[in-house]
């Protein structure tokens, strides 16, 4: 299989420390071309690329016939545009997450994802994690029972650094939308499950929600189960993910969201009389995962574990959960 060639648009961080570097490593995947005004910035990608093509702006890395698929890690608020413009140029396009700010936004590229027969995909990269697989395996096999109770928290703090898009209401920052799409997805994965009802109480600054608390009753092929959400951009480093059943307990932790960035990837398996297994999973870089597995896609026409309909109820959750929120003082 003939490596497909990857073209970034921007010189974001995130894709200098992650996405171009896991890009560059992935089987049957190339790093050809980068976008950016910024000579310095494109340094450190050439750093680790050398012979990186590298174009003065989005719509010459879009023109470019050599690039066949586009990686987008652009601010929140400008994804559906440029997303829209590399399915029209032709290119397959992976955009980091979210990948809109509405669900009915997501139909307008699913719309052009099948006018133009192009993978388009968000990158939420954890269905490729082999520890979200596991727990996913584990309720699938009743390891814990029925699932009555789901409980997830991911929170940073950035308060220091008010410049940060994510502190930004006109970038469409905030940490629902940064990281919701984490504590709502992880278990919609899991658990194949959507909310039924839902209660959402917000914290705002500066008209970006800091600190959020969703709670829900989900139901899915298991059954209907509660649910409850915390997110947070002001709150000390932590990620977990627990799934209670009446027969054991899955809990997902040591950074289950930044595997590998934050300790070691693990699932642990509680069931009675004290038993506790635990599958780790050391090295594993999801990022370089999911962009084989899109590449895989692009070659061979294969399913993509996370399709944009996926995406759209993560979404649809996020919507809903702004449009229930009642504000939070403290």
């Amino acid at each position: 299989m003939t490596a497909v060639k990857w073209g970034v648009l921007g010189a974001a961080k995130f894709a200098l420390d992650h996405m171009a570097p896991a890009i560059h490593a992935a089987s049957g995947a190339q790093l050809y071309a980068l976008a950016t005004q910024s000579s310095e910035k494109a340094a450190g990608f050439a750093a680790f690329c050398p012979g990186l093509k590298v174009h003065s702006s989005y719509e010459a890395l879009l023109a470019d016939p050599e690039v066949e698929a586009v990686y987008i890690p652009l601010p929140n608020h400008l994804h559906v545009e440029w997303t829209l413009k590399a399915l029209a140029a032709g290119k397959h396009v992976l955009t980091e997450k979210p990948i809109a700010m509405k669900a009915a936004e997501i139909d307008q590229i699913i719309a052009a994802r099948d006018a133009a027969k192009k993978l388009a995909a968000e990158a939420y990269m954890i269905v490729f994690h082999p520890q979200w697989q596991r727990a996913k395996e584990l309720v699938e096999q009743g390891a814990i029972g029925t699932v009555t109770h789901v409980d997830a928290a991911f929170s940073y703090d950035n308060r220091s650094d008010l410049g940060n898009i994510r502190n930004r209401a006109d970038a469409g920052g905030g940490g629902i939308r940064d990281i919701g799409v984490y504590t709502y997805g992880s278990v919609r994965f899991v658990m194949g499950a959507e909310p039924m009802e839902l209660q959402s109480r917000i914290r705002r600054e500066n008209d970006v929600d800091v600190w959020a608390q969703v709670t829900s009753v989900m139901a899915g092929p298991k059954g209907k189960f509660t649910y409850s959400a915390m997110t947070s951009m002001r709150l000390y480093n932590r990620q977990e993910v627990v799934f209670q059943g009446d027969k054991g307990m899955i809990r997902v932790a040591n950074g289950p969201f930044n595997a590998g960035v934050h300790d070691q990837a693990q699932v642990e398996l509680h069931q009675p009389g004290g038993k506790l297994s635990i599958d780790r999973f050391p090295g594993v870089n999801q990022y370089k995962l999911q962009v084989e597995a899109f590449s895989r896609s692009v070659r061979t026409g294969a399913p993509y574990a996370c399709p944009l309909e996926f995406v759209r109820g993560t979404q649809a959750m996020i919507d809903w959960a702004f449009k229930a929120e009642t504000a939070v003082a403290i």
